[in-house]
C-alpha cells in the first residue's frame, strides 16, 4: 500500500484522551488486492480479492495518537468517492459499538431465556428500539442541547419532570438538556461542574426510573377517584 499514491483526503471527527472532539483530516489510499489465507490453511480456504484502504493522519497530534485506519472490504472502490463512502461507514463504527453496549449491559438482551428462534426474534426488535430511542437521546443532548424538550419527550414525561424536579425559573420553552440532565442523575449522574455530558447507560438507568414512575403515573389516572 505504501507505493499506492494518495487519491484525496476527507474530514472525520475524533475524539481525544480528554472528550474532546475535533475535526481533523486523514489521507486515503486504495486498491484492489489478492489476500490469501495463512500457510497450512490454503487448503481450507479460498483467497479472496479485497478492497484495501488506508486512511493516515499526518503530523502528531496533542492528546491521542494519530489516526491510522486499514480497512478491508469485499466491496468495490473504484474512485475516491466510493473509497471515502466505506470510510464514512467505518468511522461511525464506535456509534454502532456504543448502541451494542446499550442492548447488552443496559438491555440484558444475552440474559434472556427464551428458547425459540421467533421469540428471541421478537424480543430483539422491541429492545432495538428501546435501545435506540436511549442512544439517541444521549446523542441529541450533545449535539443539539438547545432543542426543545418536546422534541425527544412525551408530553406525559415532561409532567413527570416537572413534578419530579420543579423548575423554579419557569422557561417558557424549557431546553431538553434540562430534562436529561433530570433523567440522568436517578442513573447514577452526578452533574460535576467538569464531568461530560451524560452517557448512554446513566440514560438508559434514569429512563428506567422514568418509565417505573410513568406506569404507576398512568395507573393513578385510571383509578385514583373512581
Amino acid at each position: 500500500m505504501a507505493r499506492e499514491p494518495i487519491q484525496g483526503g476527507r474530514e472525520v471527527e475524533v475524539r481525544d484522551d480528554q472528550g474532546r472532539v475535533s475535526k481533523i483530516k486523514v489521507h486515503l489510499r486504495f486498491c484492489r488486492m489478492t489476500v490469501h489465507p495463512p500457510i497450512g490453511k490454503q487448503r481450507h480456504y479460498p483467497s479472496l480479492s479485497l478492497t484495501v484502504i488506508h486512511a493516515h493522519e499526518r503530523g502528531t497530534p496533542e492528546g491521542r495518537e494519530p489516526i491510522c485506519w486499514k480497512l478491508l472490504t469485499n466491496l468495490p472502490a473504484d474512485d475516491l468517492a466510493s473509497a471515502i463512502e466505506k470510510l464514512d461507514w467505518y468511522s461511525q463504527r464506535w456509534k454502532l459499538e456504543t448502541y451494542h453496549k446499550v442492548l447488552k449491559s443496559g438491555c440484558q438482551a444475552e440474559q434472556s431465556k427464551l428458547r425459540t428462534a421467533d421469540h428471541v426474534t421478537n424480543l430483539l426488535a422491541m429492545l432495538c428500539i428501546i435501545g435506540w430511542r436511549v442512544f439517541w437521546l444521549t446523542m441529541l443532548n450533545r449535539e443539539c442541547p438547545e432543542a426543545e424538550a418536546e422534541t425527544a419527550l412525551t408530553k406525559t414525561e415532561i409532567e413527570i419532570l416537572d413534578r419530579l424536579v420543579p423548575n423554579s425559573k419557569k422557561i417558557a420553552r424549557p431546553k431538553l438538556s434540562n430534562y436529561l440532565l433530570a433523567i440522568a442523575k436517578p442513573g447514577g449522574y452526578l452533574a460535576r461542574a467538569k464531568d461530560p455530558p451524560p452517557g448512554n447507560m446513566v440514560i438508559w438507568r434514569g429512563m428506567s426510573r422514568l418509565t417505573d414512575i410513568h406506569i404507576g403515573f398512568d395507573l393513578r389516572a385510571k383509578f385514583v377517584g373512581n
